[in-house]
């Protein structure tokens, strides 16, 4: 399908991951009141709003009807100004070397008009990607311009990324941003967009064509780093190396060998042993068979270290092998699992992104791209590692969805 129709959701609450999302209500005699609650994410205000729908006999027909409103009434949550941001800009632009200067970020207030925005994004099955989600949708709305968001499924699915990209330009869009399934899988079609005068904006996971416009990203080399020399520092003291199961991700992606080589760079003077160096997709199920194996393999591991999926994925699974003690986690991505975590005390800690405002900036560089403004080619908020003593004094709103925010593919007139 080219546009995902909004539904009537309802939601229910799973302590270890984030909550589920079906497309009909549930069977209960309080169909609208329950809908209307669960999108709201259970909360307090929900059920205040229920009570007072009670009080003034609201029919269950128009507390479905609300529903629809939900993703502004949640959107709303993220509303407040995200800017001026103190931003790593490299000079020059995509150098390898990484070499940037410290650079303060305005967007622009609005659009000029509302310009046709196409959005290719691996996937949506886990929580980091939902936040880029929102951050595109929030930051379309406070532009003004109209969006088309599509997800590829995984990244095993490279032709239904390059097949839904085609059909979404061939609507009359006049800009590109891409989260690529492969850093060179879609140099072409970034060539052929490039010539015909529209801007392709390279969001989070690296492209490799030179002809991409502008850039909002992390060097995931960085967050590989960050990692490794939390690790580092907590086992510099001990007299045997640690014994590290590696899950960087799926092969053949960009932000994935950016983040492996910067862990083991950041490791090579610490007194740390990667003994396993497992890859995959980031879907949960995936992620939970690798850790499987590895412990299977290896029953003297002492750290499982890999993508925000592979952390979540860890905890069940060492809790349930009465393992969560001697074995710790870590994530070199942030997500909302892995924010729990860290709170609960069973993911030691993980570097974030920040990828809520680099969906933010990547929309203001396509917008400034097509009216001719200035724009920084390639940014990205500093790399911060969350742990226990920071962890609930961070801005969430740069990298986690507000509660009960649900998917949106498509927003303004197209």
């Amino acid at each position: 399908m080219f546009v995902r129709p909004l539904m009537a959701v309802h939601c229910h609450e799973d302590q270890s991951s984030m909550d589920g999302c079906f497309p009909h209500p549930p069977a209960s005699e309080n169909r609208g009141e329950t809908c209307f609650q669960h999108a709201l994410g259970c909360s307090t205000l929900a059920r205040t709003f229920i009570r007072i729908m009670d009080a003034v006999k609201i029919t269950r027909t128009l507390a479905l009807s609300c529903l629809f409103l939900l993703p502004q009434v949640v959107a709303a949550q993220g509303s407040k100004a995200w800017y001026p941001l103190e931003v790593d800009a490299w000079d020059p632009p995509f150098n390898i070397a990484r070499e940037r200067k410290t650079q303060s970020y305005t967007p622009l207030e609005s659009a000029s008009k509302p310009w046709r925005i196409c959005v290719s994004l691996p996937h949506l099955k886990d929580d980091y990607w939902i936040a880029v989600n929102f951050g595109l949708i929030d930051e379309a709305r406070r532009l003004g311009v109209s969006l088309q968001i599509f997800e590829a499924g995984g990244y095993e699915n490279l032709p239904l990324q390059r097949q839904q990209i085609e059909e979404c330009m061939a609507r009359d869009a006049d800009g590109l941003i891409i989260s690529a399934i492969s850093a060179d899988g879609l140099n072409d079609l970034v060539e052929r967009y490039r010539g015909q005068g529209m801007p392709v904006i390279d969001l989070i996971n690296g492209l490799n064509s030179p002809a991409i416009t502008a850039r909002a990203a992390a060097d995931f080399f960085d967050m590989g780093q960050a990692t490794a020399r939390y690790l580092v520092a907590i086992e510099q003291d001990k007299e045997d190396a640690a014994r590290v199961a590696l899950f960087p991700g799926p092969d053949g992606a960009a932000w994935v060998a950016a983040a492996e080589t910067g862990f083991l760079a950041g490791i090579e003077d610490g007194n740390i042993r990667v003994v396993a160096n497992s890859h995959g997709d980031t879907g949960l199920a995936v992620q939970g068979k690798l850790v499987e194996q590895a412990l299977d393999a290896d029953p003297e591991l002492d750290y499982i270290v890999g993508t925000a999926v592979t952390a979540e994925a860890a905890v069940p699974i060492l809790r349930r092998r009465g393992l969560s003690d001697r074995i710790g986690v870590l994530a070199y991505y942030y997500s909302p699992g892995v924010h729990r975590g860290i709170l609960r005390g069973h993911i030691l800690a993980a570097p974030t992104d920040r990828q809520a405002l680099l969906a933010r900036i990547a929309l203001d560089q396509v917008v400034r791209s097509l009216q001719g403004e200035d724009l920084l080619q390639h940014v990205a908020p500093p790399v911060i590692v969350v742990e226990s003593s920071n962890s609930r004094t961070i801005d969430t709103t740069s990298a986690l969805p507000p509660r009960g925010f649900r998917p949106i593919f498509s927003i303004g007139e197209w």
